[in-house]
């Protein structure tokens, strides 16, 4: 689909047959263009084509849509649309002009199409027309209303280019009746000229908005996971990277709240933290934020200058417990997300102390992924916490609900873990990820600029964009072009620029599109870890920039992928 999310105020007609041919499996090797502008109409100033169907072995179809709930035409001529104002303009000559403007303009461009039967149709798709069938305006097969919804829209739209094409052989039109027309090359040459006058119809607030209700559809999907806590007051629930772990985590939350219990909702990274207490603001009765931040408030104590591992992991903890013992205000759940990086005996001693009944009687939700994510040197704390906790229920997630297919994919093939999704929530897009390689630290800069000036070009706004790096000293923050420089800031101070982080910072957030920079390994697990959860971060675009040597390792292991 072009683009991949229907128009913001696209008619209830055109936003159902987008879904249905998105999300139709006989269409996968199609190409639909939605609401292509045509500057060159071959009547009008310009026009509109609701749907343009480029089918490998079946021809070019321009649909046109109409939602009204009734369509009727009388003897005079006059149609009657719902319950506009009654019109000459025949929606059939609208869809044979539409068909015919692309036809004069594809030829326009010098491009061989002599074989390939153009064909248009009218789809009514919220009333049973009142048209007769036998007309001169029109054949038969080009009239398609409510009732056709009944059968794939793969198997509806193949039939109308099927009757077209023996409409034309018919017509003594013997060029057309190869079936092996148009061809998947001829299909993306067609689709590479008409492609660029379609992209100015789609505004960045129609992706934004489009893709924001997309991810919400398909997490809502995930909510029957919370039916668990009904019947069970202690459950882990462990998914890789995708899977819902998140939203659920913050959705159990704001429940437990509303219901007027006393909340801990608890996570390992900081800005996840401070994202999940900015998510939470404004629910009573809860604390909300990264365990280590919580501590230092229970504490009043601020992180030494040098503080280490061992003020982080270990005096922070034993300080924190004897200011629980003493003021004793237990919460009535606990909800911890990341728990893979909290399952060390300290971390869970706080824990424990933070909830009525402890981790052994208590009420509380985990989220864990201890396939990739643990990072932090910390084993899988799994047996430590079923030993404090014999009677937990552990549930698996197994959907990916949060990347794209390829993308999803990409990020579990490249760590060594291509079956831990048993499938995707959300549709193929049709975009794969993109690599590129670099040999010196200017040559990825470039690359770099080039990346995100193609994701403005998408409508990808500045603040659906992030940079990760495996460490502080990535491409981004030590930028030297000034033109790359200015547009680039550190993740959560950025402003209107494009954030930078580190991939162990951002673990746990994600973002529309994310650029993974300075790979210069992908053997060994801490590699392979740091890739999973990298890669994992994109919903909608993923571009990875690896040194060269490395690149040739990791493509051994993508499917599917392209490079620059």
């Amino acid at each position: 689909m072009i683009p991949p999310v229907p128009v913001q105020k696209a008619p209830p007609g055109e936003q159902l047959l987008f879904h249905r041919l998105r999300d139709d499996p006989g269409t996968s090797d199609w190409t639909v263009l939605h609401s292509l502008n045509l500057a060159r109409h071959v009547r009008q100033v310009e026009g509109e084509a609701d749907f343009v169907v480029i089918a490998p072995g079946l021809g070019v179809l321009c649909v046109e849509v109409k939602s009204h709930r009734s369509a009727r035409r009388d003897t005079n001529g006059m149609w009657y649309l719902g319950t506009q104002a009654p019109t000459q303009r025949s929606p059939f000559r609208q869809a044979s002009e539409q068909m015919h403007s692309i036809r004069r303009f594809l030829s326009s461009t010098r491009l061989d199409i002599r074989h390939v039967p153009f064909a248009s149709a009218v789809w009514f798709t919220g009333a049973s027309a009142s048209v007769h069938p036998d007309s001169l305006e029109w054949q038969p097969w080009q009239l398609l209303d409510r009732r056709d919804l009944r059968r794939p829209v793969s198997q509806v739209l193949s039939t109308v280019l099927a009757s077209a094409r023996q409409h034309l052989a018919a017509k003594g039109k013997a060029l057309y009746a190869a079936p092996q027309r148009p061809t998947a090359d001829q299909c993306r040459e067609m689709v590479s000229r008409l492609r660029p006058r379609f992209e100015v119809a789609i505004s960045a607030a129609d992706y934004r908005q489009a893709r924001e209700q997309d991810l919400l559809h398909f997490l809502e999907e995930q909510y029957e996971a919370l039916d668990v806590m009904d019947a069970q007051r202690r459950v882990l629930f462990t998914g890789a990277a995708g899977t819902g772990k998140t939203f659920l985590a913050l959705e159990a939350a704001k429940r437990a709240s509303l219901q007027g219990l006393k909340v801990r909702l608890v996570c390992y990274n900081r800005l996840l933290g401070r994202w999940l207490a900015r998510e939470m603001d404004g629910f009573p009765g809860q604390v909300t934020g990264s365990l280590h931040g919580i501590m230092m408030d229970l504490t009043g104590l601020k992180p030494p200058e040098n503080g280490g591992e061992a003020w982080w992991g270990r005096q922070l903890p034993l300080l924190a417990l004897e200011t629980l013992f003493e003021q004793r205000e237990p919460a009535d759940v606990l909800i911890v997300d990341e728990v893979q990086d909290l399952c060390d005996s300290a971390y869970l001693d706080v824990l424990d102390l933070m909830l009525k009944g402890g981790l052994a009687g208590g009420r509380w939700l985990m989220f864990g992924d201890f396939e990739r994510q643990s990072i932090y040197g910390v084993a899988d704390g799994r047996a430590e916490l079923k030993g404090r906790s014999p009677s937990l229920y552990e549930r698996g997630l197994f959907r990916n609900c949060r990347n794209t297919p390829r993308i999803g994919r990409t990020a579990a093939e490249v760590s060594g873990l291509a079956n831990v999704y048993r499938g995707f929530r959300r549709p193929d897009d049709g975009i794969d990820v993109t690599f590129a390689a670099y040999t010196s630290h200017q040559e990825q800069e470039q690359i770099l600029a080039k990346v995100l000036h193609k994701l403005r070009e998408e409508h990808f706004g500045n603040d659906e964009i992030v940079v990760l790096a495996p460490t502080t000293g990535g491409a981004a923050s030590k930028a030297r072009d000034p033109a790359l420089r200015n547009h680039l800031a550190e993740y959560g101070t950025r402003g209107r620029k494009v954030g930078y982080a580190t991939i162990h910072a951002y673990k746990g957030l994600d973002a529309p599109a994310v650029i993974v920079t300075d790979i210069d390994a992908v053997e060994g697990e801490q590699a392979e870890s740091l890739l999973y959860i990298a890669l994992s971060r994109a919903t909608d675009r993923l571009a990875v920039l690896t040194h060269r040597d490395a690149l040739n390792s990791m493509w051994a292991n993508v499917t599917r992928g392209k490079r620059l």
